[in-house]
């Protein structure tokens, strides 16, 4: 396997292995640490708003570490030579412990990374930024992060790495590490396409058909994630619905109808010109005025009663549907409350729901 500690010369060499040695030295006290930021991150959400799925990490390898050491910048001016891009890496180097936290919607990334950020007395928030390997602005398709870089104050545990890293110095509990914040679909597209992008055997292997690959897994986890978030938005509307203190209370009135409607069965459709006044008259005429009482109306087991017993002929919109649910619930009263006068002159809409009544009294003596 190609390396890129292959490429250097003997001084770099010489540079990159005294820095693998000394952190060959101390990275079980670097684990101790990543355990520790781990620890305290799970404890932190314990009550929060936001529950992550979970919180994990990990400690550079000792071989990951050495092929990042090994990395070369450009030459200063030209005909020089490259220069290695962390010639003191345990200054500038930020994630040999990494911890990720691991969301189920976009939407929670930014409350996880606004709730770590306000722990001031544990950590100081040195970077915070958005980091995809594709972006809107270049038309290209990758995984979301959201990457904290933060840095410990007087953590004990830091204190003990920083002792055995150097025991001349002052163990001050001051220790930088990279947070990222992504959800569980960002976090397995991440950790596959690492394996396969950066861990592959050998670089000659290498097909663009894996890039093609990955960028269209990429596209479609942006819609996988959008489609759950607008499924989590519905949920949490449909919930509401039923709060008889708040938005379960709200008045039927035609523009409420149609929210509750086009929420609960947006697949019932109707005319882009239509009204919702009608439907307001329908519930009104049962004394039904609040938003939990039609949502209750409109159960699913009840909908589907309702097309089986009527076996309608072309696909229902709103106003039947509504109409025939409160037919099946209420039978001669919804009749006698909506219909013409049963003396008056022609009534279509009179024999019309008797005709439809007969049908619902049917299918509940028979099932057809």
């Amino acid at each position: 396997m190609a390396s890129t500690y292959d490429h250097l010369d003997a001084g770099q060499r010489a540079i990159v292995d005294a820095s693998v040695a000394t952190y060959e030295r101390v990275r079980p006290m670097l684990k101790s640490v990543t355990r520790d930021m781990i620890q305290t991150l799970i404890s932190m959400f314990k009550d929060a708003e936001v529950t992550p799925l979970f919180v994990t990490g990990r400690t550079k390898t000792v071989e990951s570490f050495r092929e990042k050491i090994s990395r070369l910048d450009p030459p200063a001016v030209p005909g020089g030579e490259p220069t290695l891009k962390f010639p003191d890496p345990f200054r500038t180097l930020n994630d040999m412990v990494g911890v990720r936290v691991i969301t189920k919607l976009p939407a929670e990334n930014a409350v996880v990374a606004n709730l770590i950020k306000r722990q001031r007395q544990i950590f100081d928030c040195r970077g915070d930024r958005e980091k995809a390997i594709g972006s809107i602005e270049s038309g290209t398709y990758g995984y979301s992060s959201r990457h904290l870089i933060l840095r410990t104050l007087q953590n004990d545990t830091v204190r003990a790495y920083q002792a055995v890293f150097n025991p001349e110095l002052p163990a001050n509990g001051s220790y930088f590490f990279e947070c990222q914040i992504r959800t569980v679909f960002a976090h397995a597209w991440s950790e596959i396409e690492h394996d396969i992008r950066f861990k592959g055997e050998d670089p000659r292997a290498w097909s663009p058909q894996f890039d093609r690959q990955f960028t269209a897994t990429a596209a479609m986890l942006e819609v996988v994630e959008k489609e759950f978030a607008e499924l989590h938005e519905r949920y949490e509307t449909v919930v509401s619905f039923w709060d008889e203190a708040g938005e379960g209370a709200a008045p039927l009135t035609p523009e409420r109808i149609r929210e509750v409607w086009q929420t609960l069965l947006p697949h019932v459709d109707r005319k882009i010109d239509d009204d919702w006044g009608w439907a307001a008259e329908l519930v009104a005429a049962h004394g039904l005025t609040e938003t939990r009482q039609l949502v209750e109306l409109l159960d699913a087991e009840r909908i589907t009663d309702v097309r089986k017993a009527l076996d309608h002929r072309y696909s229902p919109g709103p106003d039947r549907l509504l109409d025939d649910l409160l037919l099946w619930r209420y039978g001669r009263e919804h009749i006698e409350l909506t219909a013409e006068p049963a003396d008056a002159g022609p009534h279509p809409r009179r024999d019309s729901l008797q005709r439809r009544l007969k049908q619902i009294e049917r299918y509940r003596l028979t099932g057809r």
